[in-house]
């Protein structure tokens, strides 16, 4: 698959600003980031200089004008067209799939479009399908490794900005979309961040699910995991997706988590034999009852910025084990996420930013 492609981006010198709104003036200074000399690259500037570095091999044009409807519209056969998003700097490939119920692409295309040297570069691939069951839409996501995990906090808040986008929708939204976890809803707040029903943890071990025996009311609550011979504890929730949730060892309960070496251990976690589908794996330190901070290993994506299924299961963890409230403040490497399990519907709820990156077409 050649990796030739077409971006443009909507630069500011703050933040990220939609092509619609974006002068079609063009202003580019010589600096610091490089692209591959295979890139085409159609750079808007929002009238501030971006510190940008341009080969002179590239060509360089401002469009009249574009927006992320018009960009998407376009139907040329073998050319993906899609919208890159992050959250919290963790990052998506963003596709329309509304016209079937079917992915355009394959995993394995993911993968390699999901390749940060060879491809786009993304923690995994999105797809806006047509809802089923009722619903306004469906979210299938493929990761970066080819797998389909059932759900992604992060992605969903990046999937409700992108279908404002396609459907130029202003203001305050809603939306009910059907995942691999059920039904998750959506909803766009006045200040642009994103506020996210997960619906119900599910604790029960075998739903997990985890091999781990169930200490709790059916839940694995602070159990004991033998990782190489060093014994942690850990409690397991499940967002739809499986968590291991960690706050330090026997022998160390006061994790320090910018000490670990995630590569090494991260993936001693995801395919440990009591994970009979895996594990997400969060390591997280307690500042307060209100505030806690994780660093995490994805299933399928490895050492990311931010998890947003992640980030509930720590809050919903915390509180099983009686380190922290309802509501708290979770600080990961790309950002803080605000989680709160309320106690009236027993739902978790989660608010953070999803941020667009850029327009791209490439050739599959």
């Amino acid at each position: 698959m050649a990796i030739a492609a077409a971006i443009t981006l909507p630069l500011t010198a703050v933040k990220h600003r939609s092509l619609s709104s974006a002068p079609s003036s063009l202003s580019l200074s010589s600096s610091s980031i490089q692209l591959p000399r295979s890139l085409r690259l159609t750079a808007i500037s929002a009238g501030q200089k971006p510190n940008f570095h341009v080969f002179a091999s590239m060509s360089i044009q401002a469009p009249e004008k574009a927006s992320a409807t018009s960009f998407l519209d376009r139907k040329e056969s073998g050319i993906l067209h899609f919208v890159k998003y992050h959250g919290l700097g963790n990052d998506f490939i963003l596709v329309d799939n509304r016209d079937s119920e079917e992915p355009k692409i394959t995993p394995e295309q993911a993968v390699k479009l999901c390749d940060r040297n060879f491809g786009i570069g993304a923690d995994g691939v999105i797809f806006a399908l047509p809802g089923i069951n009722g619903t306004d839409y469906t979210m299938r996501i493929f990761n970066s490794d080819g797998s389909e995990p059932e759900m992604c906090g992060n992605g969903v808040r990046c999937f409700a900005r992108f279908i404002a986008e396609l459907e130029n929708l202003q203001g305050k939204q809603s939306f009910n979309v059907h995942t691999g976890a059920g039904l998750i809803v959506p909803e766009i707040q006045e200040d642009g961040k994103v506020r996210v029903d997960m619906g119900q943890p599910i604790l029960k071990a075998s739903d997990v699910p985890t091999k781990l025996t169930a200490n709790k009311d059916q839940a694995a609550v602070k159990a004991k995991l033998d990782v190489d011979g060093l014994i942690w504890n850990v409690t397991c929730v499940s967002m739809g997706n499986p968590h291991c949730v960690t706050f330090g060892t026997e022998s160390c309960n006061d994790l320090q988590v910018d000490e670990l070496n995630l590569a090494e251990i991260g993936p001693k976690f995801e395919h440990h034999a009591v994970f009979p589908a895996r594990t997400n794996t969060e390591f997280v330190q307690v500042f307060s009852p209100s505030h806690l901070k994780m660093r995490v290993w994805e299933r399928g994506a490895g050492a990311t910025l931010a998890c947003g299924t992640g980030a509930c299961a720590v809050v919903v963890a915390a509180v099983l084990e009686g380190r922290a409230d309802r509501s708290c403040t979770v600080d990961l490497p790309g950002g803080p996420l605000d989680i709160e399990w309320r106690e009236t519907d027993n739902h978790v709820y989660m608010t953070g930013p999803a941020e667009l990156v850029f327009y791209g077409s490439i050739p599959l």
